[in-house]
């Protein structure tokens, strides 16, 4: 039986072990292991690789998302708006900081808030609740850009700050303003993870915030030394939120082939949608992922996951595991369903369409080092499985 993971890090890592073990030797040698000129470099290089001014090097992804509302000043009786499906971290920051989450359904195709949701919520609302909505938070999920254009459109219309949750999408690109934007570029502020099992990932946790706002940019940086300015003078309570710099060492090393990942990525999906489609599974059966904007050139799509609606998804998930493929289901109960969110008063049924995809959608292994004969299998499995009826 093939054993096909989910996600191959021993693949990704063996053709640049030496350049990795090679950087982390040199921060253990230069005794600078807190911030320190790596952390500087490649704050620039996703800084001019995003397409903003400022990158803040930060110690996760979630902190990302946390400093990030905090330097928006966000506490106890504000609100924040974003979606019902996502990665934990997005409701959790709102709720550690006093504030509350509202939940705005997503696409039922691009699995990101719909901003026509966003938008009738804000509608339905008296201004003195509007006031208290401080933020809003798309999340580009599975490696594409939420739809930004009218995202920003509905919070212009109310002066509402955008942060991006760019945790999964770091060089998605998305038309706007009649140019193409990065992910994490066009809101107020974008936040990245680099966890390891990103499309960018480290050796543990790490993260980053970009903004083209430089007083923001100034404040993320003092947020991050427990708001100390000078050091142990505060003017404001921050957290312990660096970068570690062995971190930065690897993920520069790793930047070097972060473009060439994402086009392996498109390849290997391009190649599933192609075989599914010859496989005649019926669109009742699964549906493949439908991009917002295509392209082979152009990263719209950089696929951190490869994700399909699937019938019986549960029981075609366990057929594969017995069959060798690792896959996972992102996310299997939405924020509104959650034991800890039962104080904001949602019930089952009020985000249909995050309900279904939390019921049906499958992850497959997408990683650029998959081969076509282990996307082959992948595919013939699923074929097999729904032929047995």
């Amino acid at each position: 039986m093939k054993r096909i993971p989910l996600l191959d890090i021993d693949a990704q890592l063996k053709p640049i072990r030496e350049e990795v073990i090679s950087a982390v030797t040199e921060v253990i040698d230069s005794k600078q292991y807190i911030l320190g000129k790596r952390v500087q470099e490649l704050e620039d290089k996703i800084a001019r690789y995003s397409g903003s001014h400022h990158a803040i090097g930060v110690s996760s992804g979630t902190d990302a998302l946390l400093i990030a509302l905090m330097a928006l000043g966000v506490g106890k009786g504000d609100l924040v708006i974003t979606t019902p499906y996502s990665f934990f971290a997005t409701a959790g920051v709102i709720a550690r900081l006093g504030a509350a989450a509202v939940f705005a359904d997503i696409d039922p195709v691009l699995y990101s808030i719909d901003p026509a949701n966003i938008e009738e919520w804000l509608k339905k609302r008296p201004a003195d609740t509007i006031k208290r909505v401080k933020a809003i938070i798309p999340v580009h999920l599975y490696g594409q850009c939420a739809d930004m254009k009218d995202i920003m459109d509905v919070a212009g219309n109310y002066n509402i700050p955008v942060i991006e949750d760019a945790a999964q999408a770091i060089g998605a690109e998305y038309p706007f303003d009649g140019s193409i934007k990065r992910a994490g570029s066009i809101g107020l502020m974008g936040c990245f993870s680099f966890f390891p099992s990103k499309n960018l990932g480290g050796i543990g946790d790490g993260g980053m915030v970009i903004t083209s706002d430089e007083v923001l940019a100034e404040k993320l940086k003092i947020l991050r030394v427990h708001g100390a300015n000078p050091k142990y003078y505060h003017r404001m309570i921050g957290g312990n939120f660096r970068l570690d710099t062995v971190q930065a060492a690897v993920l520069l090393v790793k930047f070097k082939y972060l473009d060439g990942w994402h086009e392996s990525r498109q390849t290997n999906a391009i190649r599933y949608d192609e075989s599914f489609r010859k496989a005649n599974i019926p669109d009742s059966m699964i549906n493949t992922p439908s991009p917002l904007y295509r392209g082979s050139v152009r990263h719209y799509h950089i696929y951190n996951q490869y994700v399909i609606r699937a019938a019986r998804r549960n029981e075609l998930r366990t057929f594969l595991e017995n069959n060798g493929i690792g896959t996972e289901i992102y996310y299997p109960v939405p924020f509104h369903l959650q034991e800890c969110f039962t104080y904001l008063g949602y019930r089952k049924g009020d985000f249909p369409y995050s309900e279904k995809a939390a019921d049906e959608t499958l992850a497959l292994p997408v990683y650029p080092e998959i081969t076509e004969d282990m996307q082959m299998y992948v595919v013939d499995k699923v074929k097999e499985f729904y032929s047995m009826g």
